[in-house]
């Protein structure tokens, strides 16, 4: 029986909006024709500024009838001013002008209704912000209807109460009552450090505005960091506050900086080592929880997905097991993983809005007997640990990323050859799965039969499991051997289950959505596409990021893969980077097709 582990890193990316807002809507006098009646806006704009750049977002808010497609035009006051990467519109620049059309997708805006977009801008000298906006070529004036007839005499005196801010908060169930599935009927945040690097891409604007997760890897990722290679400039606070200006319902935040983290692998070792929990718990997790827990942000919905790849490492990865390491008998014997889960499900869970998912391996993990059990009783464990109780787990996330097929069509585990069942084959193993809804859903009731509340969900990270493109079969394979007729008719292309860096042929799979399969209460992406899972080859850097052989294109395996080849794309850089020959494989075998 091969058992082996592992997933992927982290993360974030790039850069984007930040602080004070300033609400334009001066009173302007104009000719009063029937398009200018028709048209007026209310315009926010927001700036995160530093030596040299910034990030701004601009939150259009619709104070006249209906509109079917918008162009938003400004002026720069500098003119070092400049646009350098926008995303939600079709930025242009012309001297000091700035010209941001809409998209397909949010051109539509009813009365009353507000969008946001944003950019990445260069400046030098000075970054003041702009205090004129045009809407369709109508200036903005935060809805004041200006008169018939122009006065004779401009106004002495300006207007002694400016406009206040739009409102931030979307609307929601009150602040602190639990729903069942945080991810039903709410739109999902759209991490725009993600979305802009997910846009520089050649056809990236095609998925770009799927909600995707904000890894927290370690402790400088709680304020942001601007300099890494992997992080974005965005802290917790400021993806709350973006989340606020999106109008989303919820968030995604990864928990992840356990004690010895990863203690199977090395590309996402973390930072702590195993004997540092009380580091975890007062410097980690209590600042995190002081700002999920601020009143301002109590309509957003704020799911956190609990410590990626460590629980199931204490039943499959410890020193009596096919590839075990010493760092996973450590975190065993202290408790740092148990321990360190359950204060952070107590410490979090406290937060009324707070919704926790723990991870829960994968199909080719944990679909045999011999881990099925074992693994579903140590998160018992670890939701009771360090004063937890099961009523702090909403649910469990499954396949996080990782690239298992959602699932398999073309064979079942039930289906024998000539006699022979479909686990005797090499693919299969011996495995009680075959794909990942399957699992989950049977991991849930396992869940529920060993204490925890019977209406837990769970989610399924789909975000690079869905294996299109030509080299996806169409049906079953030849039933010459149990071999041929599963290998010719599974979806899942990699080598080996247990291969789980870069996987070259991977595709973006079903895109994120709410209550999809009974048990289920939603597809995400977790992984942000794009984002890698570890260098394939050593590469120094400042984040405890190791190099892991499996991210190799040229390594046979090992014992926990079978000895196979790793099946990883080449010149990968750390886990959590941007990969942008990924991004594109993942475009390209997405299924469904973009």
């Amino acid at each position: 029986m091969n058992v082996w582990r592992r997933l992927t890193g982290p993360r974030r990316a790039l850069a984007l909006a930040g602080a004070g807002a300033l609400v334009a809507g001066g009173l302007v006098t104009l000719p009063g024709t029937a398009a200018q009646a028709a048209t007026q806006c209310d315009i926010a704009y927001t700036s995160n500024d530093w030596p040299g750049g910034f990030t701004a977002s601009v939150t259009i808010k619709n104070v006249g009838d209906a509109l079917n497609g918008w162009t938003l035009g400004w002026t720069f006051a500098n003119s070092s001013q400049r646009v350098q990467q926008g995303w939600s519109a079709t930025f242009t620049q012309s001297g000091s002008q700035v010209t941001a059309r809409s998209l397909s997708y949010n051109g539509t805006l009813a009365t009353g209704a507000s969008t946001s977009i944003g950019f990445n801008g260069a400046w030098s000298g000075s970054n003041p912000k702009p205090t004129s906006f045009t809407l369709n070529g109508v200036v903005c004036n935060g809805g004041t209807t200006p008169p018939t007839d122009p006065p004779t005499d401009p106004p002495t005196d300006p207007p002694t109460d400016p406009p206040t801010d739009p409102p931030t908060d979307p609307p929601t169930n009150p602040p602190g009552t639990k729903v069942d599935n945080p991810y039903a009927g709410v739109r999902g945040y759209v991490n725009p450090e993600w979305k802009a690097k997910a846009d520089a891409e050649t056809g990236g604007s095609r998925v770009s505005n799927n909600p995707t997760a904000v890894w927290l890897d370690r402790i400088a990722a709680i304020n942001g960091t601007p300099d890494s290679s992997s992080n974005g400039a965005f802290g917790v606070k400021e993806h709350l506050d973006e989340a606020l200006r999106q109008g989303a319902g919820y968030i995604q935040f990864v928990i992840y900086n356990l004690p010895g983290r990863d203690c199977s692998a090395l590309a996402s070792n973390g930072e702590l080592g195993p004997d540092e929990l009380p580091k975890y718990k007062a410097q980690y997790i209590d600042p995190i929880a002081a700002i999920q827990g601020q009143s301002k942000y109590s309509s957003l919905r704020i799911v956190n997905i609990i410590e990626i790849d460590s629980l199931p490492n204490l039943v499959t990865n410890t020193s009596d097991q096919a590839g075990g390491t010493v760092m996973c008998d450590t975190v065993k014997a202290n408790g740092a993983y148990v321990n360190g889960v359950g204060y952070a499900l107590a410490k979090l869970g406290a937060i009324g809005n707070v919704y926790n998912y723990i991870d829960a391996g994968h199909h080719g993990w944990l679909g045999w007997d011999s881990n099925f059990v074992p693994t579903s009783n140590i998160l018992k464990t670890a939701a009771v640990a360090s004063g937890s109780t099961v009523n702090n787990v909403h649910g469990f996330i499954t396949n996080t990323a990782n690239y298992s097929a959602l699932q398999e069509p073309h064979f079942k585990v039930t289906d024998n050859v000539n006699g022979t069942s479909v686990r005797q084959s090499k693919w299969v193993d011996w495995n009680f799965y075959v794909d990942e809804l399957s699992f989950a859903q049977a991991f849930r009731n396992q869940l529920v039969s060993v204490g925890f509340n019977s209406n837990i969900g769970m989610l399924i990270d789909t975000s690079r499991n869905g294996w299109g493109g030509s080299a996806r079969p169409t049906g079953p394979g030849a039933t010459t051997s149990v071999d041929t007729y599963v290998n010719g008719g599974r979806i899942d292309r990699r080598a080996h289950l247990g291969n789980w860096c870069n996987q070259a042929g991977a595709g973006l799979g079903e895109r994120p959505r709410a209550t999809p399969a009974t048990g289920i209460d939603a597809y995400v992406w977790v992984k942000p596409p794009g984002e890698s899972d570890g260098s394939s080859k050593e590469i120094p850097n400042n984040e405890g990021k190791g190099f892991d052989r499996m991210c190799d294109p040229t390594y046979g395996g090992n014992a926990r893969n079978g000895n196979n080849p790793s099946g990883a794309l080449g010149d990968a850089p750390i886990s959590g980077a941007w990969f942008s020959a990924q991004f594109q494989e993942l475009m390209r075998n997405a299924y469904p097709a973009l």
